[in-house]
């Protein structure tokens, strides 16, 4: 990613909802901008090591079409990324003794020095969100 502006997203492929939506999105988004989609990378880390193997977030990033780095780690590794982009996760116990993940649902746009350039707000209408890409890009 040196070098290079990314759009970052922090969830789990299990999420019933908001982290499929954000990433369909992201594709959807880098398609309209068209051969300026490649411009920037997308990434996709997911906060939950116990259930989301390298493995199985290598195949769920597919299922969107375009190219998106599936990252994870550790229990350390992850409390040391997410507090360093400022990512609120918390396990929420389920009957029978699984869980979900609460998690915070804004895609971060950083800029080719990893800095913080603007969000995509999960309820923010596309046209605002291809602006804010298109300026990172530009």
């Amino acid at each position: 990613l040196a070098g290079k502006p990314y759009a970052i997203y922090f969830g789990y492929t299990r999420c019933p909802d908001v982290c499929p939506t954000s990433l369909a999105r992201m594709a959807r988004l880098r398609k309209q901008l068209g051969a300026d989609g490649d411009k920037f990378a997308i990434v996709f880390v997911s906060v939950d090591p116990e259930h989301d193997k390298p493995a199985a977030i290598g195949e769920y990033v597919k299922l969107f079409g375009t190219p998106i780095i599936g990252l994870t780690g550790n229990d350390a590794q992850l409390k040391a990324i997410e507090s360093s982009y400022g990512i609120y996760v918390n396990k929420v116990p389920q009957p029978g003794g699984d869980y979900l993940v609460d998690h915070s649902a804004a895609i971060l746009l950083m800029d080719g020095g990893a800095h913080l350039v603007d969000i995509i707000d999960h309820s923010e209408p596309d046209p605002s969100a291809l602006t804010k890409l298109k300026r990172l890009i530009g």
